[in-house]
């Protein structure tokens, strides 16, 4: 038999020996999963256990937090050269109990349906003065019955990728954000990390995350004034944690975006000229008593002095991280005009922690509206609890096992049969377990009670094939058996599809643990349609007929 010849033979068996192999692959051997840990920081590293598999809370320990995000929205009709003129003029408003900064505010366009939206995210703003400050903005026929409370969709979808990027910057396996509906028409930002206590999750999701350096120099009043020179998203490549032995300091290399606009303008240039301008390359340079001014301990800054001062206020959030003074060679490169060319600086902050906290804010960016912790609501189990619902799971799973193999064997009493049943159905859960581990699922208890529903509707398929091809006689042919497979298989086929349909809506729709049960049982009823029912029916012929 040639090669083509046997493949189209065995083509069935082939098949599942090839997906069972992956899965094993994607189980146990490392590195051999699809996702990689190239998200992970250059210091950090994933647990590697026994196998690839990565378990939820339920079976891992940690917690789960939904929280709504902050803010308010307004359709609005302007024209496409007002855009960044809106939401500057937004920020700057004077509002009662609000001081808004030019990320607090946003004009966004929606090419679908060719409209501009508004937003502020900020709860001290009230609709109303959200309505007064469109209208001085040069935005007609807004009123506080045009605002809405929430975000668009744009900014939920940003939240869930700053969200996802800062759990992967941390190194944390098994983390995954998500929104969902409620029946209000509501959004909650769900954000789910084993090995993490509540206490922890909730300071990773409410530090908004936005970086700045704000120059402090002298104004034309004779005092001093803040300006914010360099923004977050302005730094195309910031570096990793590092430490300097020489010098004994934590920073973050970063390198600002020298990328030209039409006009020929970059961040990079434009942080140079604010230098330049302000002084900070000239009389400015190395003028800033550091120790004096700032407190490292408490990240109180002292501006009270008579001497002029020239100092970089490295800032995340609200608060104070470091300040520094404009090093010589820096300037001069800045003061020459030359350094932009290779725009490039460290920015130096106090401890280890710091310095990680600064370069994952960095990478994953500012979140866009802050959570609304009030509103939060909290799902926590400890790591004691999931070790022993992991071991409860295993137990459930093995007599579940122990259990179908009874059942076969006391229905058929013939080992041709009842043997590779058995292994046909144990063979599509490590497919599905390699599947889950190929694509970095965290397994939980509602995906274990999937696994055990789909060994047994797997088993009961089988039954049916074996049922209907020995219930009508022996089979002396293969043309009789694929006769009787085939009725069979079209059986197994309309109940696949209608247990599909079925749980379809709860895999799409945001109903928490009852998500992964029917996202394990559909993938289980597929994997058992299209591959192991068929190399099941295959092995059947072989021992039942001639052929």
């Amino acid at each position: 038999m040639g090669p083509k010849a046997f493949v189209k033979e065995y083509w069935r068996l082939i098949l599942i020996i090839a997906f069972v192999s992956a899965a094993l692959v994607a189980l146990f051997i490392p590195g051999g999963i699809i996702a990689d840990d190239s998200l992970a920081g250059e210091n950090e590293t994933v647990d590697q256990g026994a196998s690839n598999i990565e378990y939820g809370l339920g079976l891992e320990g940690g917690t789960r937090v939904s929280a709504p995000p902050i803010g308010m929205t307004a359709d609005i009709d302007i024209e496409h050269d007002q855009q960044r003129e809106v939401a500057q003029a937004l920020a700057v408003y004077e509002y009662e109990n609000a001081d808004l900064e030019s990320a607090d505010t946003r004009v966004r366009f929606h090419e679908d349906n060719n409209r501009y939206t508004a937003e502020i995210f900020s709860a001290d703003v009230s609709h109303a003065e959200f309505a007064e400050a469109l209208q001085s903005a040069g935005v007609e026929g807004v009123t506080e019955d045009d605002i809405e409370d929430g975000v668009t969709q744009q900014t939920r979808d940003s939240i869930l990728d700053t969200i996802e990027l800062r759990i992967n910057e941390a190194g944390l396996s098994g983390g995954q954000t998500y929104q969902e509906a409620t029946l209000g028409g509501q959004y909650y930002i769900v954000t789910e990390v084993p090995g993490m206590s509540p206490e922890e999750l909730r300071e990773l999701l409410s530090d908004r995350g936005d970086v700045r350096i704000v120059a402090y120099h002298p104004a034309e009043d004779g005092g001093h004034t803040n300006t914010t020179v360099l923004q977050g998203d302005q730094i195309a490549e910031p570096g990793t944690a590092s430490y300097n032995d020489q010098r004994g300091y934590h920073y973050v290399p970063v390198t600002v975006d020298a990328t030209e606009d039409e006009d020929g303008n970059s961040p990079a240039m434009e942080y140079q000229e604010s230098m330049r301008e302000l002084g900070f390359t000239s009389e400015g340079l190395e003028r800033c008593h550091t120790n004096e001014r700032f407190d490292r301990t408490t990240g109180e800054f002292d501006d009270q002095h008579d001497d002029p001062q020239w100092c970089l206020l490295t800032m995340v959030d609200d608060d104070i991280v470091d300040v520094h003074r404009m090093g010589g060679d820096l300037g001069q490169n800045m003061h020459a005009q030359t350094w932009v060319n290779d725009p490039t600086f460290q920015m130096i902050v106090p401890t280890q922690q710091d310095a990680h906290h600064l370069a994952v804010n960095l990478r994953s960016g500012a979140l866009e509206a802050p959570l609304d912790f009030s509103r939060e609501q909290t799902y926590s189990v400890e790591p004691t609890q999931a070790q022993q619902f992991q071991l409860y799971s295993i137990i459930i799973g093995g007599l579940a096992v122990l259990t179908v193999c009874g059942m076969i064997f006391l229905r058929y009493r013939n080992p041709r049969v009842a043997a590779p049943m058995f292994l046909t159905a144990m063979a599509e859960v490590v497919i599905l377990l390699g599947f889950a581990a190929a694509i970095r699922m965290p397994l939980d208890l509602s995906h274990v009670a999937g696994f055990i529903a789909v060994v047994g509707t797997g088993v009961d398929d089988l039954v049916i094939i074996a049922d209907e091809v020995m219930d009508e006689g022996d089979v002396n042919s293969s043309r009789v058996f694929e006769s009787r497979f085939r009725k069979a298989f079209w059986i197994i086929g309309a109940a696949a599809a209608t247990t599909i349909i079925a749980l379809s809506p709860l895999a799409v729709l945001s109903l928490g643990d009852l998500r992964g049960f029917a996202i394990i049982t559909i993938l289980g009823v597929l994997i058992g349609v299209l591959i192991t029912r068929p190399a099941y029916g295959d092995i059947l012929q072989r021992l039942l007929t001639d052929k």
